[in-house]
């Protein structure tokens, strides 16, 4: 059935001028990360590059209560990467998002093993944990993102004053934005996880 939002938390927020905010996931990319063949470090990374560019794939559709949910919000915000755009659009029926680059997914720097070879599945998960432990490469590192994070969600919080947002953004940094979220009085009503057109409902309760 998915989640809804009561009438009752409609007057709350309409007593505390914010939101909700809904945030979610993008579909599934037409690229897919557990097809072969296993890449160097350095073909996971062109291989992620093209990732970033891509599109969703074209077999899927957006998910009924995802679309019950944020098809009358009021304002519809993306990341700025196409799988993002379009998952705004699929899921509002035909919308056009405000795209934004500070939504975008943390990166993904895989390690530099010489020898080795994986799926872009396993890249991804290595490129992670190396990530948070302080590898970056030539890109942002996790201090650098949890900034953005943070910044992030006080325009997620500016944006939602006197209206509900949806926002359709990416697994990792949609995690990332729960804390600094948190600090500026949200709280997470729903917490649907972080598969593809999975999402989370936020509502305004004030700091405390």
């Amino acid at each position: 059935m998915g989640f809804t939002i009561k009438p009752a938390d409609d007057r709350f927020q309409a007593r505390h001028g914010r939101g909700p905010i809904v945030v979610s996931r993008h579909g599934r990319p037409a690229l897919d990360r557990s097809a072969g063949p296993k890449l160097t470090w350095q073909e996971y990374r062109d291989w992620w590059e093209q990732y970033e560019r891509g599109s969703l794939a074209e077999d899927q559709t957006a998910p009924d209560p995802l679309k019950r949910l944020v098809g009358e919000m009021d304002l519809v915000l993306s990341s700025a990467r196409p799988r993002a755009i379009e998952t705004a659009t699929w899921a509002t029926n035909g919308r056009t998002p405000e795209p934004h680059a500070v939504f975008n997914e943390a990166p993904l720097p895989p390690p530099r093993f010489k020898t080795r070879r994986y799926l872009p599945k396993t890249w991804n998960v290595l490129a992670r944990a190396y990530w948070l432990r302080g590898h970056k490469l030539d890109g942002e590192g996790v201090l650098e993102a949890r900034q953005r994070a943070k910044e992030a969600a006080e325009q997620l919080h500016e944006f939602a004053n006197g209206q509900s947002v949806y926002l359709a953004a990416h697994g990792w940094f949609n995690r990332m934005l729960r804390r600094p979220l948190k600090s500026l009085g949200w709280v997470c009503v729903h917490d649907g996880g972080d598969k593809y057109w999975s999402y989370r409902v936020y509502e305004y309760r004030g700091k405390s």
